[in-house]
C-alpha cells in the first residue's frame, strides 16, 4: 500500500496522521509513505523525526473578514493544488489521508481531482472549516466522536475514534519511568500544555511549585513547551532549589511511554489528548483553550466531565490555588480516582487506528 498523509499546524493534526502511518506499517510492513505539509508548520520538524519522508507546499488560512491577505491566500491555494498534483503523480498513492489544518485543503482537493481515494479524519466534536470543505469530495470521513456524525454525509461517514488512542496502547510504563527517573512506587502527575505549551497553565504551575513538595509519594512532571521553556526555567531559578519531586521538561517525544506511567494528567483538552487518556483510563484535570475555533476544546472536555472521567477548570478560573485544590482532592481520594479511571476507560476507543486502516485498505482495493 502507498499512502500519502497530510495535516499540520498543531500536534493535534500531526500526531493522528503519524499514528495512522505507524498502524499501516504494523499491518502492511511493505507500505510506502509520503507526508505533505507546510514547510513552516510543526510537521516539518515532527514528521522527519518520526522517520517518514516529508515534502511541503506553501499555504495559509483564510481570514474571517474580507482582506487583501485572502486574495493572496487564494493564489497560494491554487499554486499549492498544482504542486500537490505534481507530488501525487510522482508518488502514485493508493490512498490519501487528511487529518486537518490548512495544508490539507490543497492536498486533498488535488487528490480528489486526480481520482485518488481520500479519507478525512476529524478529531473534534465540531468539525473545522477545512474538513467541512473537504467532506464534499472525500471518499470516506472518519470521526472521533459520535456527536460529529451529524455534520457529515451519513453514507460515507464512520465513527472510528482518534488513532492516537491506539498509539498510546503501545506505550511502556516502565520505559516512561526510566526516562523520567521516577521509582515504580511513586504516582506521576503529568502537567502538559500541548505541543507549544500554554501560558495560563505555566503561570498557574509556577505559583503552585512551592507546594509540590507537600505531596509525598508523588512526582510531578511539568512540560512547558519549547516556546516557554527558557522563560519558565529562569523563573524557577529565581525561586531557588526545585522540589525533589518535580521534573521540568520542554517537550516529550515519547509521550505514549510517559502517559502509560501517568496517574493524573493536567492538560488542555485537545482531541488527541482526550483520546489518549480515555484509551489508558487516566483521570484528568482539563483546562480547555479558549482560543480555538468554535470553543471546541471545552466542548470536548465537557463530555469527559459529564461521564465522570475528568474535572474541567476553565481558563478564567485557573489559578495556582484552584489547580492545587483540584489535585489535592483527587490525589488524596483513592475511591474517586478509581471511579474516574473506570469512567475514562469506558469512553476509550483503543482500536481507532485499526479501524481507520481497515477503511484505508478497503478504499485502496476499490481504487
Amino acid at each position: 500500500m502507498r499512502v500519502v498523509l497530510t495535516g499540520g499546524g498543531t500536534g493535534g493534526h500531526i500526531y493522528p496522521a503519524l499514528a495512522v502511518a505507524r498502524e499501516v506499517s504494523r499491518q502492511h510492513p511493505q507500505a510506502a509513505f509520503l507526508y505533505i505539509g507546510s514547510k513552516h508548520g510543526l510537521e516539518a520538524q515532527l514528521v522527519p523525526r518520526a522517520g517518514f519522508p516529508f515534502q511541503s507546499v506553501e499555504i495559509s488560512g483564510l481570514k474571517r473578514k474580507l482582506s487583501l491577505d485572502n486574495v493572496k491566500t487564494v493564489w497560494k491555494f491554487i499554486r499549492a493544488v498544482a504542486e500537490s498534483k505534481r507530488m501525487l503523480r510522482e508518488f502514485k498513492p493508493d490512498v490519501v489521508v487528511g487529518t486537518g489544518g490548512y495544508v490539507c485543503g490543497p492536498v486533498m482537493y488535488a487528490a480528489a481531482k486526480l481520482g485518488i481515494p481520500t479519507l478525512v479524519h476529524e478529531q473534534n466534536v465540531v468539525p473545522g472549516l477545512t474538513n467541512k470543505f473537504l467532506s464534499r469530495s472525500a471518499s470516506k470521513i472518519a470521526v472521533s466522536f459520535s456527536e460529529s456524525l451529524s455534520f457529515f454525509p451519513p453514507a460515507k461517514t464512520v465513527l472510528t475514534g482518534n488513532p492516537r488512542a491506539t498509539e498510546v496502547m503501545h506505550g511502556d510504563a516502565e520505559a516512561g519511568r526510566r526516562f523520567l527517573g521516577v521509582d515504580a512506587g511513586k504516582k506521576i502527575v503529568l502537567i502538559f500544555g500541548g505541543s507549544r505549551g500554554a501560558r495560563a497553565i505555566n503561570e498557574a504551575v509556577l505559583s503552585m511549585v512551592p507546594h509540590v513538595s507537600d505531596f509525598a509519594g508523588t512526582h510531578f512532571v511539568y512540560v512547558t513547551g519549547d516556546v516557554h521553556y527558557e522563560k519558565i526555567s529562569a523563573s524557577l531559578r529565581q525561586m531557588g532549589d526545585l522540589p525533589g519531586n518535580l521534573s521540568v521538561l520542554s517537550f516529550v517525544h515519547n509521550m505514549p511511554d510517559v502517559l502509560a506511567a501517568t496517574h493524573v494528567l493536567v492538560s488542555r483538552a485537545g482531541a488527541s489528548t482526550l483520546a489518549e487518556v480515555t484509551a489508558l483510563g487516566v483521570p484528568s484535570i482539563l483546562i480547555p483553550s479558549p482560543y480555538v475555533t468554535n470553543n471546541h476544546q471545552e466542548k470536548n472536555a465537557r463530555g469527559l466531565e459529564k461521564a465522570g472521567a475528568a474535572e474541567v477548570i476553565v481558563e478564567r478560573d485557573l489559578t495556582g490555588q484552584s489547580l492545587l485544590e483540584s489535585l489535592t482532592a483527587l490525589l488524596r481520594d483513592q475511591n474517586r480516582w478509581e471511579q474516574m479511571r473506570k469512567s475514562s476507560l469506558a469512553l476509550g476507543m483503543p482500536k481507532a487506528a485499526t479501524e481507520i486502516v481497515a477503511q484505508l485498505t478497503e478504499l485502496a482495493r476499490g481504487k
